[in-house]
C-alpha cells in the first residue's frame, strides 16, 4: 500500500472539495425543477387598495415569464414577477423587497405604485 504524501493528501482533499462543490451547483437547480412540476403559486384574483391584482399559471406562448410562467396582472397590466433562488418573488416595481409569494408581490406593487398607473414593462 503506497504511503500517504502530503502530495496525495492535497490532491485527493481537492478532488473533494471540487466534486462537493459540483454536487452543491447542481442541486439548486434539480430543486428549481422538481419545485416547477410539483406545484406553483395558488391563482388569486381580488381588489386591493381599490386596484385589481390578479394572477394564475401563464400560458408560455409569446412572452418569457420567470418563476415558472405565472402571470401578474394589476388592472389588466401584466406586472414582471420573477422567483428568486431562494423562493421568494420580486416585481419590476418592487425589486429590492422580496416577498414569499407572487400575491404578495402583487399588493407590494400596488402600495409602491401609491395611485400611480402601472406601465407595461417590455418584454426582450
Amino acid at each position: 500500500m503506497p504511503t500517504l504524501t502530503r502530495r496525495r493528501a492535497l490532491t485527493a482533499a481537492a478532488a473533494l472539495t471540487a466534486a462537493a462543490a459540483a454536487r452543491t451547483a447542481v442541486a439548486p437547480a434539480a430543486s428549481a425543477a422538481d419545485h416547477m412540476h410539483h406545484g406553483s403559486p395558488e391563482p388569486f384574483d381580488e381588489v386591493y387598495k381599490g386596484r385589481r391584482i390578479q394572477g394564475r399559471p401563464a400560458s408560455m406562448g409569446g412572452h418569457h415569464h420567470h418563476g415558472m410562467g405565472y402571470a401578474v396582472l394589476v388592472d389588466g397590466v401584466e406586472l414582471h414577477v420573477m422567483q428568486n433562488a431562494d423562493g421568494t418573488w420580486i416585481s419590476v416595481v418592487s425589486h429590492y423587497a422580496p416577498v414569499p409569494t407572487p400575491h404578495a408581490a402583487a399588493r407590494a406593487a400596488v402600495d409602491e405604485l401609491q395611485g400611480a398607473r402601472l406601465v407595461p414593462f417590455p418584454a426582450n
